[in-house]
């Protein structure tokens, strides 16, 4: 058992976290402020080529493992968790299940884009099927020359909603013999184009945290989606999804890690700074057990979510069991452990903790929703309890 990073691990490492200090650190509460997403930080970004780690090479891309995946969200959220959210879209939910379900002719068209500096994303919640994904109701009906599915309805939650060009998104086709029979009956996951007629972006929510990724409704009016653009097949779009979260869970899961870092450093910096009583506080007592505590809660979510992420890469390498539980757990505790992690910062710093002075106040504000999205945590403990059974 191996607990060493690779050399090129520590190098991405590197290479991630200089880019979040040196390029998203300066504009960070001016776009949480103002809710602006990161464009032109996103656009520096793929100078580096690391939109693309879950592309293959014939199409663009320049992949790396899962691992790897993993720490580049981490080093991302120690800085920025609205930026890492926002790759965390790109790469896994959008990027990797073209890549994985996606036909030849699919993979050329899109997966090239999203090797540029396009943006992606993923539409699969609506209004009453969020954890009860099944329950949606967007509707999709082929046109009578066969040549478009015709789609209506209304989509929610849609990260990166504004920004992308390229949405994997779910919709359930009425005239499949499923459909009305089986809960998730005709659900087909589509390739939609932000150009194709009848699509447009809605409502941007306003949001507790995670103010500069942007969150969307999804408006499909008649939208006609080329046939091409169904991914494997009509009604075959339930285990497509289902396989995303598994993935993008460990995605949310590195995010959360990246929180608890990016939450306990500030936290121990300001604490060897701040004098109180003619030392330290970081030396009192009370203030070191907190210390201590957060240290060892965010190395052990440090295993779990690299131990979830090594699982997904022997899942797709040899065809090993899949990472479910794995991914659940990661999620689970990483998420706990980032809301637990930054609330003890804002106590640590005190007043100033309160203040947009530090990054504790957004970083408690961002580690919400990674005990929401990608499955609550309530959710979490349902996957687990299924897959612990005798």
């Amino acid at each position: 058992m191996e607990f060493m990073e690779t050399e090129e691990q520590s190098m991405i490492r590197e290479m991630v976290r200089s880019f979040a200090e040196e390029v998203l650190a300066p504009t960070c509460l001016e776009r949480d402020r103002n809710a602006l997403p990161p464009l032109e930080e996103w656009k520096k970004f793929c100078e580096y080529g690391l939109q693309g780690i879950t592309i293959p090479e014939k199409f663009g891309g320049s992949p790396v493992d899962d691992i790897s995946e993993a720490i580049i969200i981490e080093e991302l959220a120690r800085v920025d968790p609205s930026f890492s959210v926002m790759y965390c879209v790109h790469v896994g939910l959008c990027a990797k299940t073209i890549a994985l379900h996606g036909n030849e002719k699919q993979k050329e068209e899109y997966l090239t884009r999203l090797a540029g500096n396009e943006i992606g994303a993923y539409s699969l919640s609506e209004a009453g099927a969020g954890t009860d994904a099944a329950a949606m109701v967007c509707k999709a009906k082929l046109s009578e020359d066969g040549k478009h599915f015709i789609i209506n309805g209304e989509k929610m939650w849609v990260t990166n909603g504004k920004s992308a060009d390229i949405y994997v998104l779910f919709a359930k086709d009425i005239d499949h013999p499923d459909y009305g029979v089986k809960k998730h009956g005709g659900t087909t996951a589509f390739i939609v184009d932000s150009s194709m007629e009848g699509f447009t972006v809605g409502k941007k929510e306003e949001k507790l945290g995670i103010r500069s990724s942007d969150t969307c409704v999804l408006l499909l009016e008649n939208c006609k989606v080329p046939v091409e653009n169904v991914l494997k097949e009509v009604g075959e779009g339930f285990p497509i999804a289902m396989n995303a979260l598994d993935n993008s869970r460990i995605g949310i899961a590195a995010q959360a890690l990246g929180i608890a870092q990016g939450a306990f450093e500030s936290a121990l910096n300001y604490s060897h700074e701040r004098l109180a009583f003619g030392k330290p506080i970081s030396y009192h007592q009370s203030i070191g057990n907190y210390l201590a505590d957060m240290a060892t809660q965010t190395e052990a979510a440090r295993m779990m979510v690299y131990k979830a992420a090594w699982a997904k890469q022997k899942h797709y390498e040899d065809g090993g069991k899949r990472h479910t539980k794995e991914a659940s757990m990661a999620k689970l505790f990483a998420g706990d452990t980032a809301m637990w992690v930054s609330e003890r910062a804002v106590q640590i710093l005190g007043g100033y903790g309160y203040t947009t002075d530090f990054p504790v106040e957004r970083f408690f504000r961002d580690a919400k929703i990674t005990q929401i999205y990608e499955g609550t945590q309530e959710v979490q403990r349902i996957v687990i309890n299924r897959a612990i059974k005798p």
